[in-house]
């Protein structure tokens, strides 16, 4: 894929993203989110705030997650494996993807969800 596709279709994600109808479909309140951009680069300098909470609020509710990352981000962290834990919490890594994994690896990390969703090992 050539750079004028990638960031073609980073601009695409953009408009997709910030759709009335998209946002209609997620179940976002009007005025609850401001202008979705692909990277928050403004938070680079601050740190991020712990995603636990979450994990904890799916886990205490008996949802089944996936939580993944991917090794050439680099932002990210080192991995390579994946780890399903009692409180139906899936960890997964994507090779060779990057700091948007479905955008460089689409076929991969279509294979992961399709495994995951449909209970069979990833």
């Amino acid at each position: 894929m050539c750079r004028f596709d990638k960031t073609y279709g980073s601009l695409l994600g953009i408009y997709w993203a910030n759709s009335d109808l998209v946002r209609k479909a997620l179940h976002i309140r009007k005025g609850s989110l401001g202008e979705w951009k692909r990277c928050r680069t403004d938070l680079y300098d601050k740190d991020i705030h712990s995603s636990f909470p979450y994990h904890v609020n799916l886990s205490k509710k008996g949802y089944r997650s996936l939580i993944y990352n991917c090794d050439h981000d680099l932002i990210g962290q080192v991995a390579g494996y994946t780890r399903t834990y009692s409180n139906r919490m899936t960890f997964a890594t994507v090779k060779g993807g990057g700091h948007t994994a479905p955008q460089f690896n689409p076929k991969q990390c279509f294979a992961m969800f399709d495994r995951w969703i449909s209970e069979n090992p990833l």
